[in-house]
């Protein structure tokens, strides 16, 4: 084997190590989101939705007593009445930089089906500092990421991914303009739909990779691309008018194991089977959940719903596409049907992204 030969096989495994290691916490689409509304008075109300009973399992662990079995709405509402002061601790928020105190009110809703958990919501409400210009705001009961929505007296601004328990970045309440037009909610969803892919979405950029490097001929590609992308988009639109649901508890572990069992598959087979198109395509279907749940917490405009549900899933595919692209650009299709391909490139590769999607699920599911 030349050296060009070698290096190209190390630089393969070296990416897909890069991006699983550099993942190992992916971007995960939790139950919290945030929206953060100022008046022209100067007073603020500060609304967090978020899972019941897993904030009240984590309130209880750090306070030292055992999590509640009980999970029904009444009881998850004595154990986060008990722990205001508890909660409080992790919930900043400042103007110009300086933290301003919070009235907390708290109501827990109950499940509406046998997969959805009971619903905290949080308020804090209170008034600015006078003439604040910029707010920054930090919850730190989650590790997974979550969107932070602000409204002023100009507008919404766009919706902001915050992983876990960091800080916002200080956002200009001066700079927030009005609800977008129709071509703005093209870009912005197109924008947010490619994001989630590159260079958010490690997970689903593993999965199609997984995908890559099965497929020696272009065809069988198009094949198992066209049927994930069929799939996702069936449920991703179902589930946004409200068809069908499921919780990311759910979701997220099946996702990591749908990119570990694809990449397991790589390292058995030689070629492609005829089922893989056809569990492609039911692995399509959970991840189309995954996407539903990060459009949720972003949240839609009513108005303009079909337009951004469209745009968002055409990038999406952009971002997709880029993946295979770069990756045919780093691991050559000239480079295939080499004898040494499989043995340097597809076995190490993805042995690497099934250890990092078996990583995420055991993590996803001790959430």
């Amino acid at each position: 084997m030349s050296r060009y030969q070698s290096r190209l096989g190390i630089g393969a495994v070296v990416i897909a190590l890069t991006c699983g290691t550099a993942a190992l916490r992916a971007h995960e689409i939790g139950t919290t989101r945030v929206t953060i509304a100022v008046d022209d008075s100067g007073a603020y109300d500060v609304a967090v939705i978020t899972d019941a009973a897993a904030l009240a399992e984590k309130l209880e662990t750090v306070a030292g007593r055992t999590p509640p079995a009980d999970s029904s709405a009444a009881r998850l509402m004595d154990v986060l009445t008990r722990n205001q002061a508890l909660l409080r601790q992790r919930l900043h928020l400042t103007f110009d930089d300086v933290e301003v105190p919070l009235a907390l009110h708290i109501s827990v809703v109950p499940a509406t089906d046998q997969l959805s958990p009971p619903v905290a919501n949080i308020r804090l409400t209170g008034r600015t500092p006078t003439a604040a210009s910029r707010l920054t705001w930090r919850y730190g009961w989650t590790f997974a990421s979550y969107s932070l929505t602000v409204r002023g007296t100009t507008g919404t601004g766009d919706p902001v991914w915050i992983d876990g328990d960091e800080t916002s970045a200080a956002i200009d309440l001066r700079r927030i303009v009005p609800r977008p037009g129709h071509l703005e909610v093209v870009r912005r969803y197109l924008t947010l739909g490619f994001t989630h892919i590159l260079p958010l979405g490690f997970d689903h950029v593993l999965f199609v990779l997984g995908i890559y490097l099965l497929s020696r001929e272009p065809r069988a590609m198009l094949w198992q691309v066209s049927a994930f992308t069929l799939a996702h988009s069936i449920t991703l639109g179902l589930a946004m008018f409200g068809m069908i649901a499921a919780p990311p508890r759910l979701v997220e572990p099946m996702i990591a194991l749908s990119i570990a069992y694809v990449a397991i598959e790589n390292v058995f087979l030689s070629r492609l089977r005829p089922w893989r198109v056809a569990l492609v395509f039911g692995f399509g279907l959970l991840h189309g959940m995954g996407f539903a749940g990060a459009l949720k917490e972003l949240g839609l405009p009513r108005s303009q719903l079909l337009t951004a549900l469209v745009s968002f899933n055409l990038g999406v595919e952009a971002g997709q596409l880029t993946v295979i692209g770069l990756a045919a650009t780093l691991v050559g299709w000239h480079c295939r049907n080499k004898t040494w391909y499989r043995s340097r490139v597809v076995v190490p590769a993805s042995i690497a992204i099934a250890v990092t999607a078996l990583y995420w699920t055991v993590e996803r599911l001790a959430l």
